[in-house]
C-alpha cells in the first residue's frame, strides 16, 4: 500500500515541478485580483499543511501548534528560489512520512485538530487536498501562458494517437509470463500454484 501511496503522490508532485519549470519569477507571484491565490501562496499553505500533518505524524496531532494556517495566505516569499524550497521541503517531510507506513500502522489512529482517523484515512484525505491545489497551481500556469503552455497530459485532439500508443504498448507486455488458468484459459504456460 505505502508503494501505490508513494507513486500516485509522485505523479502529482510531477505536475507541480513540472508547472513551476515553465514559470518565470514574476508569473509565480502573480494573482488575478485580490481574493484569489498566486501559486506562491498555494505552494505556501500546501508546505505548511504537509508540515503540519506529517511531523511525527504517528505522535503528535497533525495540527501543530507552531502552524499559524491564516499566514499561509499571505505571501511572504521573495523569490522563486525560497518558493521551491519550501515545496520540497513539505514534499520531503511528506514522503518521509509515507516511507514510515507499514501493515502494523496503517490502520492506527492518528489525531487532527484532536479529531481521531485511522492513517490510511489521513492518507486518503490529502489524496483529495493536494491534487486539488495542484490543479490550480496548473490551472493558473496554463491561463499565464496560453499559447505557450506546454501540456501536462493527453494534448488537445490528441486523445485518439495516445489510446493507440497505450494500447500498443500493453499488446507488446508478455501477459502469458504470469498467467492463471481464470485469465488465460489458452495459454500454454501456467503457474505451478493452477497446476493440478
Amino acid at each position: 500500500m505505502k508503494e501505490l501511496f508513494i507513486k500516485r503522490f509522485e505523479y502529482y508532485k510531477s505536475l507541480g515541478d513540472k508547472t513551476f519549470e515553465q514559470l518565470s519569477e514574476e508569473q509565480i507571484f502573480w494573482q488575478f485580483n485580490e481574493e484569489s491565490n498566486s501559486i506562491a501562496v498555494i505552494v505556501k499553505h500546501l508546505g505548511g499543511n504537509m508540515l503540519s500533518r506529517w511531523t511525527n505524524f504517528l505522535t503528535e496531532d497533525g495540527e501543530k501548534s507552531w502552524r499559524n494556517r491564516d499566514e499561509e495566505f499571505v505571501n511572504n516569499f521573495k523569490t522563486k528560489t525560497e518558493i521551491l524550497d519550501f515545496w520540497e521541503k513539505g514534499w520531503k517531510c511528506f514522503f518521509d512520512a509515507l516511507n514510515q507506513i507499514n501493515d502494523e500502522n496503517l490502520y492506527a489512529t492518528l489525531y487532527i485538530r484532536g479529531e481521531p482517523q485511522l492513517v490510511v484515512d489521513a492518507v486518503f484525505r490529502q489524496m483529495a487536498h493536494y491534487p486539488y491545489h495542484i490543479g490550480q497551481i496548473v490551472y493558473i500556469a496554463k491561463m499565464m501562458k496560453n499559447d505557450d503552455w506546454k501540456t501536462l497530459s493527453i494534448a488537445r485532439n490528441k486523445s485518439h494517437e495516445f489510446n493507440s500508443e497505450m494500447k500498443n504498448k500493453f499488446i507488446e507486455t508478455d501477459f502469458n509470463s504470469n498467467s492463471s488458468p481464470v485469465c488465460f484459459q489458452n495459454s500454454t504456460e501456467v503457474r505451478d500454484e493452477y497446476k493440478q
